[in-house]
């Protein structure tokens, strides 16, 4: 999981999750907490649009269910 900062460049921080995948990740998210959207990134797929009530893929062996909201959800209350 990485997370946009105000200081960081975008394309820098998706290069470390392209990076993870190239060495056998299997799951990466890219959170922009400025507009409350996620770039899910998976082995040799595009990367996919998440955002408000849609449910985040995570490993199977993980019994979690997640929204990408509540992610975001999270990160504003961490801000206060």
């Amino acid at each position: 999981m990485e997370i946009l900062s105000p200081e960081q460049k975008p394309h820098k921080v998706m290069s470390k999750l392209l990076h993870c995948l190239e060495f056998g990740c299997q799951l990466g998210w890219f959170l922009d907490p400025d507009d409350r959207r996620m770039l899910l990134f998976q082995p040799n797929q595009q990367p996919k649009l998440l955002q408000g009530n849609d449910r985040l893929p995570v490993p199977t062996w993980l019994a979690l269910a997640l929204m990408a909201n509540q992610v975001f959800g999270w990160l504003q209350m961490a801000a206060e």
